[in-house]
């Protein structure tokens, strides 16, 4: 029959466990945590940049990117295509599977906080030796004895130390979501990056496409005022080298064009083979891009939130080193039931406990911890210079585009008229050659002219288109630190579109 008062008394006992485990966890809170306080570094930040000057990127009322910064080009095919990339790219499946373990990592830490309870059943059959030594009662007999044990144990978090270790895994997890922010908007920018060198080439092409078809009209004239005698061997062999040689860099335009569209697929997660792109001439120069003040840049790139969150992390990991100094205090509790007959097993008079806490301290560590606390103090050092290297890499990157785009704005209007000259001047040869006054080589040299400096336009378009992409890439394109999960452990899963 169960003793009822041994099991009241057993219940009082388990309850003033958990009590101490409670007045433990009011200790811990209460307790300090050793170690620096977290404050991000200054880091030089200018008042504006300097490659802007007069040049106005954007209206007034339009002063931020959206997330979605890519509509901004106004290309439905571009925009189709980059609508895969959050669904496909693998290079975003394995950031988000990082950006999970972290999270994993901080909900099992985050475990240190709360008791450690076991229990296990066993049922055993001994005998004791008839020549046990020391006693005289028991040798020989043999006998069951059925356990079934419970045990709590609780680290009472009085210096801080498993505050601080749950600090820098949460750190580490917000640092891995900007991480994963950086890597959706890098694949982004690649896609419409190849996607803009891809119509480049198609308007390269298509230029020279053109400038053959013009060559196939000339070299039969040409081949008819020889065969009229008006025109030289010499002329018809000028005309058709001047052909098979913008014919061979048309077919050349092919080689960079198909390994971009390769490139496309690759990005969406399709076998090149599978994946084609329709080729489509890019003529529409680059959209406003909004700028923004250099203070904003700080909020906006998700590589230097990375960073930040990895130099909390690392301030974090200092108090933990600091926490080694102190002793580790923990509570623990052991009770349960025993018996040699398993019908009186859970029966009052089996009730077995015991509790009480314990303190360990490290007396001489040969100056390990003084060596852990100084590795801690370093890799805090070499994080805030990572961050501030990721912040001047920001603003050079921002810099050199702004720089970019303005100058080859500048530079577009100057090739324009150069184009428009090139055009006169061989207009202007092929008068004359036709009214005897000149030879063909001077139109020759003319039609040279004229192609090499559409090229020319239709190079610094595209490098104007990519100066663009890459200055959204610099700015952040849209995102904004305030998306990263201010408790990754709690929250759902962050989808690679950063929304």
């Amino acid at each position: 029959m169960t003793s009822r008062p041994s099991m009241n008394a057993a219940i009082q006992i388990w309850r003033r466990a958990l009590a101490g485990v409670g007045l433990a966890s009011v200790l811990s809170v209460a307790g300090c945590a050793v170690g620096p306080k977290y404050k991000r570094p200054a880091a030089e930040v200018p008042a504006t940049y300097k490659e802007v000057g007069d040049w106005k990127p954007a209206q007034p009322n339009d002063q931020s990117l959206s997330g979605n910064w890519w509509e901004m080009f106004q290309d439905p095919q571009l925009n189709a295509l980059e609508s895969q990339v959050n669904v496909s790219n693998q290079n975003l499946k394995a950031a988000e599977a990082q950006y999970t373990q972290a999270r994993a990592q901080l909900r099992y830490q985050r475990a240190d906080f709360f008791p450690t309870i076991n229990a296990v059943a066993s049922a055993t059959r001994n005998r004791i030796s008839n020549h046990r030594p020391a006693s005289t009662v028991s040798n020989g007999i043999t006998y069951n004895d059925f356990q079934i044990p419970f045990e709590l144990s609780y680290q009472i978090d009085v210096w801080g130390r498993v505050r601080r270790t749950v600090e820098a895994y949460r750190d580490q997890a917000q640092a891995s979501a900007a991480d994963l922010a950086a890597v959706n908007l890098s694949m982004h920018a690649q896609l419409a990056l190849y996607y803009f060198q891809a119509r480049v080439l198609d308007a390269e092409e298509q230029l020279l496409n053109s400038t053959v078809t013009q060559y196939e009209h000339a070299l039969e004239l040409i081949k008819s005022r020889y065969a009229g005698g008006i025109a030289s061997d010499v002329e018809v062999q000028q005309a058709e080298t001047q052909l098979e040689t913008t014919r061979a860099q048309a077919i050349d335009v092919g080689v960079a064009r198909a390994q971009y569209e390769h490139a496309v697929a690759v990005l969406i997660a399709k076998p090149p083979a599978s994946f084609s792109l329709a080729p489509l001439p890019l003529t529409m120069p680059p959209p406003a891009i909004p700028v923004g003040l250099p203070s904003e840049l700080l909020e906006r790139r998700p590589d230097i939130a990375a960073a930040e969150r990895q130099m909390a992390a690392a301030n974090a990991e200092i108090g933990v080193a600091k926490a080694a100094y102190y002793p580790n205090i923990s509570l623990g509790a052991a009770g349960g039931f025993e018996s040699s007959a398993i019908t009186t097993l859970i029966s009052g008079p089996s009730v077995l406990w015991s509790a009480g806490p314990s303190a360990l301290f490290t007396v001489f560590d040969v100056g390990r911890r003084r060596a852990a606390s100084d590795q801690a103090v370093a890799a805090y050092d070499q994080s805030v210079a990572n961050y501030r290297q990721t912040v001047l890499t920001g603003f050079q990157q921002v810099e050199d585009n702004v720089a970019a785009l303005r100058i080859l704005e500048n530079e577009a209007q100057v090739q324009d008229k150069a184009v428009v000259a090139a055009q006169k001047y061989l207009e202007l040869a092929n008068t004359r050659y036709k009214g005897g006054v000149t030879s063909y080589l001077e139109v020759t040299t003319a039609q040279t002219a004229a192609l090499s400096d559409e090229v020319t336009a239709v190079n610094i378009l595209g490098r104007r288109m990519v100066s663009a992409v890459t200055l959204v890439q610099a700015l952040g394109g849209g995102w904004n630190s305030s998306e990263i999960p201010q408790r990754p452990e709690c929250c759902g899963k962050l989808t690679s579109s950063a929304k």
